[in-house]
């Protein structure tokens, strides 16, 4: 690109001054002289005419002003050329800095959006492995229903036992335990997940910021990278005029480097935070996992010892059962012994009452209380007494044997009552409990 240089006519050199010419040509010039043209009789003729000198003089002139003129087109020529040297060169030497400047600044744009997608990267990936996490986060999540719902069926059928096995044992401490801790477990799974859907969105924002910036940079860099292919034999130039002002939105290099470093340590920022949280992830799956199953163990081994308790009290009961219907029995066969002893005394009453009764009809004298009168009367009252103490153990015996049925009655329903509570405990609770989730699948990989 060359630039037009205008230069201007140098002015006409001044005329010799007269006191320099040569005496004669004075005196030409001043009209003194011998032959001077002063006098009446070149009145009139004077303005049309002028002398040889002065004819010479203008000679003089203009070759002086030919000379003149020669030597300034000369020097202009020497200086235009010189300056067309200059200008090609310095447009040739801006042209290259140009060139070498969009260069260093496509190094600079490609050093950034190198930085720029490298970050992209790492965020798209990491967001990936947190959606992964995200996913454990709803399985595991998914998976502490059910053992809520075993708990609180456990519950629920534990209170169908009766009577005094409706007791609040450790095992209902347990349960009531396992219940509190899968709420928990649920209420901090939800809290996380809530804050890992809100680290996923933090990440796509920072993400799209990333791809925006970078987006700018490579169209930028091609903008730059087809300037600094261009050159003086290129066909597609033309004159733009208004194109070499700055603009008023325009930002320095320095700021250009700030907006793309802070875009990457924010992202980097992201990164590391959504890094922190799948670890902490990691770490809450893996404890609540390892808290439900300790509690699973906790309350199947409560579970257990409950019912070797039940089970040992039952066989207990029914041992007193079975001893209670054999006294039962021989109860049973000692009131009809009582009863028969008792009927087996009416027999000797009524010989002892009859020789008494014939023995009052003897007369007169012979009416004697004699020894066999009163071995009779002491018969009448040792067979009375017997008898009387024979009726009051046949109540005795009645009583408890009213009271071995009663304890019969209560140990028949405390066994069925344990019965029940084994069924319960055992063939209901237990049995569910077998579909208690696994380690892996509380950890949310299931």
């Amino acid at each position: 690109m060359s630039a037009q240089v205008l230069v201007s006519r140098p002015p006409a050199p001044q005329t010799v001054p007269v006191e320099s010419l040569p005496a004669h040509q004075v005196e030409v010039a001043y009209n003194t002289g011998p032959h001077s043209s002063s006098g009446l009789a070149t009145a009139g003729f004077r303005t049309a005419k002028y002398l040889p000198e002065e004819w010479q003089q203008g000679n003089y002139t203009s070759y002086y002003q030919a000379f003149s003129d020669r030597d300034c087109s000369e020097k202009v020529r020497h200086e235009a050329k010189q300056l067309a040297a200059e200008t090609e060169a310095r447009a040739q030497r801006g042209q290259a800095d140009a060139t070498k400047k969009l260069g260093e600044r496509l190094q600079d744009v490609n050093f950034w959006k190198c930085e720029l997608g490298r970050e992209i990267g790492d965020l798209a990936a990491e967001t990936q492995l947190l959606l992964q996490q995200k996913g454990r986060l709803e399985r595991a999540l998914d998976a502490t229903d059910i053992p809520y719902s075993i708990a609180t069926d456990n519950l629920q059928c534990r209170e169908r036992r009766v009577g005094g096995e409706l007791v609040r044992d450790e095992v209902e401490v347990e349960l009531l335990k396992e219940v509190e801790l899968i709420r928990n477990v649920q209420g901090l799974l939800k809290r996380t997940l809530e804050q890992t859907v809100q680290q996923i969105r933090a990440n796509r924002d920072a993400k799209e910021t990333l791809e925006m910036d970078w987006s700018d940079k490579v169209e930028a860099y091609d903008i730059d990278d087809k300037c600094g292919r261009y050159n003086n034999q290129s066909t597609d130039i033309q004159f733009h005029p208004n194109s070499s002002k700055y603009e008023d939105n325009t930002s320095t290099p320095e700021s250009w480097a700030q907006y793309s470093h802070d875009n990457i340590y924010k992202g980097e920022r992201e990164r590391m935070a959504s890094i922190n949280l799948r670890s902490l992830i990691d770490n809450i799956l893996q404890d609540t996992a390892e808290d439900l199953r300790s509690q699973c163990c906790t309350v199947d081994s409560a579970f257990a010892k409950r019912c070797e308790e039940v089970e040992d009290a039952k066989q207990k009961l029914e041992n007193h059962l079975t001893k209670t219907l054999e006294e039962i029995g021989g109860q049973e066969n000692n009131i009809a012994a009582l009863k028969q002893a008792i009927k087996d005394k009416e027999t000797p009453m009524k010989v002892a009452q009859t020789r008494l009764y014939q023995r009052s009809y003897r007369p007169n004298v012979e009416l004697c209380r004699d020894p066999v009168q009163f071995r009779l009367i002491s018969e009448v009252g040792e067979l009375t007494e017997s008898i009387e103490f024979l009726k009051r153990k046949l109540e005795d015996s009645e009583q408890s044997l009213r009271n071995l049925e009663d304890t019969r009655m209560s140990l028949e329903k405390e066994i069925t009552n344990k019965a029940n509570s084994l069924f319960i405990d055992r063939e209901k609770c237990m049995t569910h409990r077998t579909r208690y989730p696994v380690v892996l699948k509380l950890s949310g990989y299931q």
